[in-house]
């Protein structure tokens, strides 16, 4: 959909599960998405503009859709500082937006947006630097459950080398929070806290947080097979021998067979496993 809309040149919005797009004459103008922080929250949360300044410029300048008109035309910022942070914000919603989704897509013609032109984005720009980072993200860990999952730590002792921007992320894992969450805790752009994030599993420092485990209603009758059961005609049933238990090696290649299986790039996943293993023996 979104090539056939650059293709024809359309102006509007482009709505999708995780965010929208907003096309002029079949470029991308701006882009947001719940999954990370907006351009307001970049540019006040690092200084660059005070949030008084932000609604003034919208509540001047939002009805006739200049507001980033207006920042840059009332000194509030240059040109270029605005540029380069809606550049940064537009890439990445547009990353969350054009990500697996199973809802559906949606264009309305003719919308626009408040913030006004900035520098409008090809449409094969947008699509180049979303599967860029993409590759980026599964080459760092290929398990994607770090991104939207809540997080927890493992444990593992954090190295003294751990560069102070992982460790503001780490700081932020609890057990609850997901990576988006984290994003809008920091007021950082999404995209760069799943690399921090990603960096941290595959150190074996983060991890998804395991799922509850209920346990279900205890059957009344007899198990078949099992310890006190009966056959058809009341004898009893042979109970079957338990296995014997593995032994630390062979634990360690059952881990890592697991890790080979579990993903189509398991050369991370399964060095990782294998750790855990041998300092677990």
């Amino acid at each position: 959909m979104l090539s056939r809309l650059a293709e024809e040149r359309a102006t509007g919005v482009l709505t999708r599960e995780r965010g929208v797009l907003y096309l002029v004459e079949g470029q991308v103008v701006h882009a947001e998405s719940p999954a990370t922080p907006g351009l307001d929250v970049l540019l006040t949360t690092r200084g660059a503009l005070g949030s008084d300044g932000w609604w003034e410029a919208v509540s001047e300048a939002g009805a006739e859709r200049r507001v980033g008109r207006f920042l840059v035309d009332s000194g509030r910022l240059t040109a270029g500082a605005l540029e380069l942070c809606h550049l940064g914000a537009l890439y990445d919603a547009a990353f969350f937006t054009l990500g697996p989704s199973s809802g559906p897509a949606r264009f309305r013609y003719g919308v626009a947006h408040w913030i006004g032109p900035v520098r409008p984005v090809s449409v094969d720009a947008v699509e180049r630097e979303t599967l860029r980072r993409r590759d980026l993200l599964h080459r760092i860990w290929p398990e994607p459950g770090t991104d939207t999952e809540p997080l927890v730590r493992t444990g593992r002792a954090v190295d003294s080398a751990l560069p102070p921007r992982q460790r503001t992320v780490l700081d932020q894992v609890d057990g609850e929070r997901t990576a988006s969450d984290i994003s809008l805790v920091l007021g950082r752009p999404g995209f760069h806290t799943l690399v921090d994030l990603r960096r941290l599993a595959a150190a074996g420092i983060v991890t998804t947080r395991s799922p509850t485990i209920t346990s279900g209603p205890v059957p009344s009758g007899p198990v078949a097979n099992g310890p006190g059961s009966s056959g058809p005609d009341g004898s009893r049933t042979p109970q079957e021998a338990p296995a014997p238990p593995l032994s630390p090696v062979s634990t360690v290649v059952a881990q890592a067979a697991e890790a080979a299986q579990a993903s189509a790039d398991p050369d991370v996943a399964l060095l990782r496993r294998l750790r855990d293993a041998l300092e677990a023996l």
